[in-house]
């Protein structure tokens, strides 16, 4: 009944023109309504043949022209819903263990926050920024039509422990043959014109930029400092949320620890084998809780958390001036910019947002005989036209984040990590490869409730 219903050419119309109609409202194009009369002639009037892979007035189409039929549906349809809706993401790396693991696969929101209209809408389908079998040497894009940044509504916005999946700021450009460091570290290490003499460098729009996941722990007009290790978000402690670790070492009397042992403590095979230094002697990251286990250990004579202290890592760390001794455990305060705030710009804060203004913001900035000026003129003070992040992972003491990089523009947002669907463990096989305790589940709803 309810098929036969659908049959009617004039409810297919109502139902395709409806979600049409909806679709331009959300994405504030309202030239796009002037395609309406095309859907209309698709279900209803039907006199251009717009299915032109299709022979026309035949019900029974050949094995081939199905699958082409069948080939462009499947990629129109995954490429709207990864556009505007949600899209799929691996965690590689380690730096939000324990809170997200190697080997989960995600579900990322594109809509929690609002979708982000392509910057780069010529591109090669389900790729990001390189063509498959290419080792990340060929772009998968075209930047002959390129667009600024627009992003739709949302149904809520970017809150403090939020798990972000963005662009890496400092990706916009890369080093094709060594695309781990950061360009701009790399140039910091070896100097601009040996890192030009040594590599290809290439140019990647914001939306073409690696994708990064991290713990969103300062939003705009917060304030963040980190003392001791311990991160302070407006004067406060951070709120307890999801499994931080840091790097502890661990002395034994002399017996080396059993690596079964560790991962069921929940050390991962290749953080055991890492964290061996000499006999009796072991650094591994832990959470404080596992730490304290880990003192139960009959072998075990101390355990104790490795802290930066007074090192100075200012070249490496944010803002990558000498003049704030700062590292990963002692670091700010630092405000986190909010669009429409005015600052006083003078040179003992201009470290931390020459980048967003010249780079993010893009603007002309020069300092001319102790004066600074933008777009030509002498500029004291600066308003924020975006909104700006920091982010962290939950790994602290391995994790390049916005301790090592700075903020993290809007515009570079992608979407809320929402829901683990698979999560495969690298260091098992078989059927015990798969961690079914993590499946099927929504992020933040199970890091409230677990952590309250």
């Amino acid at each position: 009944m309810l098929f036969s219903f659908y049959k009617n050419k004039w409810v297919k119309f109502g139902i395709w023109g409806g979600l049409y109609t909806l679709w331009v409202i959300w994405n504030t194009q309202y030239l796009w309504f002037l395609l309406l009369p095309v859907i209309f002639d698709i279900y209803v009037t039907k006199k251009v043949h717009w299915a032109f892979w299709k022979k026309k007035g035949v019900k029974k189409q050949t094995k081939v022209v199905e699958w082409i039929d069948a080939i462009i549906f499947a990629v129109v349809a995954a490429t709207f819903i990864r556009t505007f809706f949600v899209e799929a993401y691996t965690i590689p790396t380690s730096s939000m263990e324990k809170s997200l693991l190697v080997g989960d696969y995600l579900f990322v929101s594109k809509s929690a926050y609002g979708p982000r209209k392509p910057m780069t809408p010529i591109s090669f389908p389900f790729v990001h920024h390189s063509m498959p079998l290419s080792g990340n040497m060929k772009k998968s894009y075209s930047e002959a039509w390129e667009r600024d940044y627009f992003r739709m509504k949302g149904y809520r916005t970017i809150k403090n422990n939020d798990i972000v999946v963005f662009n890496f700021p400092e990706g916009d450009t890369v080093c094709l043959e060594n695309q781990a460091p950061s360009y701009y570290q790399l140039c910091r290490d070896m100097g601009r014109e040996r890192v030009w003499n040594t590599f290809t460098v290439v140019h990647r729009p914001v939306d073409k930029c690696e994708n990064y996941v991290k713990r969103c722990v300062g939003i705009p007009g917060d304030s963040i400092q980190i003392v001791d290790g311990q991160l302070m978000v407006n004067g406060k402690p951070q709120d307890k949320i999801g499994e931080v670790q840091f790097r502890y070492a661990v002395l034994t009397d002399g017996t080396n620890l059993n690596p079964k042992a560790m991962q069921k403590l929940g050390i991962s095979l290749g953080d055991f084998q890492n964290g061996y230094i000499q006999p009796g002697y072991y650094v591994f990251p832990m959470s404080d809780a596992v730490a304290e286990k880990m003192k139960s250990f009959s072998v075990v004579k101390a355990v104790h958390k490795i802290n930066a202290g007074d090192t100075d890592l200012s070249r490496r760390i944010f803002p990558h001036d000498s003049r704030y001794k700062w590292n990963e455990d002692n670091f700010g305060p630092i405000y986190i910019p909010k669009q429409g705030v005015t600052t006083p710009l003078n040179f003992d804060n201009l470290p931390f947002y020459e980048r967003i203004i010249s780079h993010y913001e893009a603007n002309k900035l020069e300092v001319i005989d102790s004066v600074i000026y933008i777009n030509d003129k002498p500029a004291d003070s600066y308003t924020f036209k975006m909104n700006y992040y920091w982010l962290m992972g939950d790994n602290r003491h391995n994790s390049q984040d916005s301790r090592y990089w700075g903020y993290v523009p809007e515009d570079h947002v992608v979407g809320r990590a929402s829901f683990i669907w698979l999560s495969l463990d690298k260091d098992k096989s078989g059927i015990s490869k798969i961690r079914f305790n993590r499946m099927l589940r929504p992020i933040h709803f199970w890091e409230k409730r677990h952590y309250k």
